[in-house]
């Protein structure tokens, strides 16, 4: 999931200055990652706190989180996942999944985030992550109204079969199924 941010004029200032450091995001980023949920999403594509545990728990997880001066200002929740089969909102991946492609399944940044490149920033450092371990393709379902913001960052939306349409519809009525080839890493 992920949406589209309007920012204001003093957020995108104030972010703009931010130093900012990617890492993975760890359990103890939970509370402040659901925080910067609940700010982003409405209310019918929030998820608890175990379904997020769950996707940091996964075989290939490429969860991360940019952080400015201790606190979480975004996270990026992406795994590896089998093609054209986005999970359930709310589901609770088990730890044995790994899948053949990249699943970007939640983007989300802060108020004092914005404005910065960060979501450009988390998408390009999960695409090093994920040409590395030999994954060649991104998917994700663009929510309220993102599909724009992904189709700058190089996703195109995709020709859903009718049983992916289904799923991707329970994402929301602006929901749209995108996908990108990731670059394999120059040597």
């Amino acid at each position: 999931m992920v949406s589209e941010f309007s920012d204001s004029s003093a957020a995108k200032n104030a972010a703009s200055h931010l130093p900012i450091t990617v890492r993975p995001l760890v359990p103890a980023d939970l509370a402040a990652a659901l925080a910067i949920q609940a700010q982003s999403y409405p209310p019918f594509l929030l998820e608890d706190e175990a379904a997020f545990a769950s996707r940091l728990a996964v075989r290939r997880p490429y969860c991360l989180a940019a952080v400015s001066d201790g606190e979480l200002v975004a996270y990026l929740l992406a795994h590896g996942w089998m093609a054209q089969s986005p999970p359930p909102v709310g589901a609770r991946l088990a730890p044995d999944v790994s899948g053949d492609v990249l699943f970007i399944h939640d983007l989300a940044v802060s108020a004092a985030g914005r404005g910065c490149g960060l979501g450009r920033t988390l998408i390009d450092h999960v695409f090093g992550l994920a040409a590395r371990d030999g994954l060649r393709t991104a998917e994700l379902i663009a929510v309220e109204g993102a599909a724009p913001y992904w189709r700058g960052l190089g996703f195109a939306e995709g020709d859903p079969s009718a049983e992916l349409a289904a799923k991707v519809a329970h994402y929301g009525a602006d929901a749209r199924w995108m996908t990108r080839t990731i670059m394999p890493d120059p040597v």
